[in-house]
């Protein structure tokens, strides 16, 4: 008996996960327990393990593909067994259990959705785009370009035989030509110049010579694939807008000289100046809860509770957890947890769960402390605003009685949709969190 290994729903908002490494390959024996496959979501990476003993008849996507959640990765069972009723673009089976894999027992004929028998209803999309995993491959590997090819599969999709009669149709390439035309997007001649018409590099149609050793093309790693998409994504579904405010620093950079005294004489929470911005955001969102939402599209969902996502620069990328109920938290206490959570995101520990940008109900992202006096966060769909600090730059203020002086002020750059928020009521949030700056309290 077969069984079908599909790819995990890490989260209840991951979509899609890249495969990152094969443990295995086809015609192996495998083991119920050993690891199958290691994959990665925006976030985080994983690693799947086998649920049944047998031969790894067939595998459907590759290194490096991104794989819709609840999609046919693979296929485990009997050496002669058939496959292709299980290929996600192909017919669909019945599903009797979904952690991890499915055991299958006989065929549905469907129309874009698996259907369980004994269970609770799973639907999935067939096929992965406008061309197939293998046919991107394989096209990417031959330096095969698919504009222009007319796609045989279902829906008009490209499939790997339609890749392999262009590679039929044109002459022999060689392996540095093939790797040039992938890398730089190049058609190849017609005719080549090597041997019984092979195509070589310099046969290739070439860019300006002037231009052609100056740069480098690297492929972009996987996770960036992931958050490049999520942050086009943010800015073509909402109306971004932002808006730039200084705060008077001194009460807060008094207040970071306490907490090192106080450190000196052993008191254990190092409570930075970023650890007071995000407390003063939660104080300011207590008051403006309007901001503490998600745009839904004809709908805004208010949190009755502050979920408040922080950014954290990590090695593999950006990653924005969120440290749920923070308006429950002294200083103290948020302090502690902003530092746990962005050791975990550090050490790839993090819970998928609070990576996801529906965990958050706000976001502030710091690059203070990388000198950057302005600039412009990107929101984490569906929140309705980020705030992004700046660093503390000396300015000119009117100290009374005629004086003026240098006082060092904090950069504030609330970045809002304006399809939840007006700019008016943005302004006055955004006024509230320097007002709760200026005016911060709290004990030692």
């Amino acid at each position: 008996m077969a069984f079908v290994v599909i790819m995990p729903k890490q989260g209840q908002s991951v979509e899609s996960c890249i495969i990152t490494e094969w443990n295995k390959k086809k015609g192996d024996q495998v083991k119920k327990g050993e690891i199958l496959f290691a994959y990665e979501t925006d976030k985080a990476s994983f690693e799947e393990e086998a649920d049944a003993d047998g031969v790894l008849l067939e595998l459907f996507y590759e290194t490096g593909d991104e794989v819709p959640v609840l999609t046919n990765v693979c296929v485990i069972g009997v050496p002669g067994e058939p496959v292709d009723a299980f290929r996600p673009d192909g017919a669909r089976t019945e599903i009797i259990e979904t952690k991890g894999t499915i055991e299958t027992k006989g065929i549905v004929e469907t129309k874009g959705t698996i259907e369980t028998k004994g269970t609770s209803p799973v639907t999935q999309s067939v096929g992965s785009g406008a061309i197939s995993p293998r046919a991107k491959n394989l096209a990417e590997k031959e330096g095969v370009q698919l504009d222009g090819i007319a796609g045989s599969g279902p829906g008009g999709r490209i499939i790997e035989q339609d890749v392999k009669a262009v590679i039929d149709s044109h002459p022999k390439t060689t392996p540095l030509a093939k790797k040039i035309a992938g890398e730089e997007q190049l058609q190849p001649a017609s005719q080549g110049s090597g041997l019984g018409g092979s195509v070589k590099a310099k046969d290739l149609t070439t860019p300006n010579p002037i231009y052609s050793n100056d740069f480098e093309i690297k492929k972009l790693s996987n996770m960036r694939k992931l958050i490049a998409k999520a942050m086009h994504q943010s800015l073509q579904n909402s109306a971004q807008l932002t808006h730039h405010l200084g705060a008077d620093a001194r009460r807060m950079l008094e207040l970071r000289r306490k907490v090192k005294k106080a450190n000196d004489n052993g008191y254990p929470v190092n409570i930075t100046l970023n650890d007071m911005v995000c407390f003063a955001v939660v104080k300011a969102l207590r008051k403006f809860p309007q901001a503490n939402a998600h745009f839904l599209g004809d709908s805004v969902k208010y949190f009755n509770k502050i979920h408040l996502g922080i950014a954290v620069d990590t090695d593999r990328g950006l990653m924005v957890p969120a440290i749920r109920n923070a308006d429950d938290l002294s200083i103290q206490g948020l302090s502690n947890q902003m530092r746990e959570i962005a050791a975990s995101c550090r050490k790839g520990a993090i819970n998928p769960e609070l990576l996801s940008s529906e965990a958050a109900s706000f976001t502030v992202s710091n690059l203070g402390n990388y000198g950057v006096e302005l600039f412009t966060p990107v929101i984490n769909l569906p929140q309705v605003g980020i705030l992004g600090v700046n660093t503390i730059v000396p300015r000119p203020k009117d100290l009374g009685d005629g004086a003026y002086g240098f006082v060092p002020y904090i950069g504030l750059s609330l970045t809002y949709d304006h399809q939840a928020l007006d700019g008016g009521e943005a302004t006055r949030f955004l006024k509230q969190i320097a007002t709760e700056i200026e005016n911060l309290e709290f004990e030692l």
